[in-house]
């Protein structure tokens, strides 16, 4: 990198470093806080011996694998969209793929407690088709959060994808017609691996959102779904335990980031990087 660069770098990198690194190695320490004034293990040993910590950490890592799964499936469509769209509709489809972006997660997730609530559109609906015999709320299951944060979460997969497909060589595309390939056979063999990258920075991305949205997670979910933002939160707003909830937080950290960095270490992968 040009030496000349670093003073402009100075201002990110200590942005950075106060307001992400500082305030972690804080977090850290306080995790192996011990109430002797020492440094101990035990907060990390509560959190793994316990049956219930180690459940609500597989729902959380479950849920963001959900949420993975269900915006890939609302997001390719919309990326082959984009894909054969001319100049002029791909620039209204990343509009309204923005959109969305330029409302609080917190107005958005309250939007969707009319939706789902009892008298809502959704369970109106039901009850015209004759699946719901009076209004029901849809609201406080895990159903629910996987649907509320993937439509969320959705535009942080296809924007990536979009970007990666903006610049891929369409005359892939024309040499497998030419050899005879079918439209199924262009998408699994030319389309998706060149979307690839994309798709795979979009999983990164999701995951790591989804698992951390407590707001969301809260509101819709209820009380009777417990993920680790709420637990954190219990553990630090109603039973005041700062060193476990510093333990949990950072088990949350390490194993969403174990998570990212297989999905960062796939798209490293030779067949995938040739098409980046």
């Amino acid at each position: 990198m040009n030496r000349g660069g670093l003073p402009f770098l100075a201002p990110m990198v200590i942005l950075s470093g106060a307001g992400f690194l500082v305030p972690l190695m804080v977090l850290g320490a306080f995790s192996f806080a011990d109430p002797a004034g020492g440094l101990t293990l035990a907060n990390y040993r509560r959190i793994l011996a316990d049956p219930f910590a180690l459940g609500v950490l597989v729902d959380t890592l479950a849920l963001g694998a959900k949420v993975v799964v269900l915006t890939t499936l609302l997001g390719l469509p919309i990326a082959m969209l984009f894909w054969h769209a001319g100049p002029r509709q791909r620039s209204v489809l990343v509009f309204l793929t923005l959109l969305p972006m330029l409302t609080s997660n917190v107005v958005r997730t309250f939007a969707w407690i009319v939706i789902l609530g009892r008298q809502g559109p959704v369970s109106q609906a039901l009850v015209s088709l004759g699946i719901f015999p009076v209004p029901k709320s849809l609201l406080f299951n895990e159903t629910a959060v996987v649907v509320v944060l993937s439509q969320i979460e959705l535009p942080l997969l296809v924007l990536p994808v979009m970007a990666v497909m903006a610049r891929a060589d369409r005359s892939l595309v024309s040499a497998a017609e030419t050899l005879g390939a079918g439209p199924w056979r262009i998408l699994w063999t030319v389309i998706l691996p060149l979307a690839a990258p994309g798709i795979l920075a979009g999983w990164v991305l999701v995951f790591a959102s989804a698992t951390t949205s407590y707001v969301t997670q809260s509101v819709i979910g209820g009380a009777r779904h417990i993920y680790l933002p709420q637990y954190v939160y219990r553990e630090v707003g109603i039973l005041f335990q700062w060193p476990s909830a510093a333990a949990i937080a950072f088990v949350l950290l390490a194993s969403t980031g174990v998570v990212m960095l297989a999905v960062a270490a796939l798209s490293r992968h030779p067949r995938l990087a040739s098409h980046g």
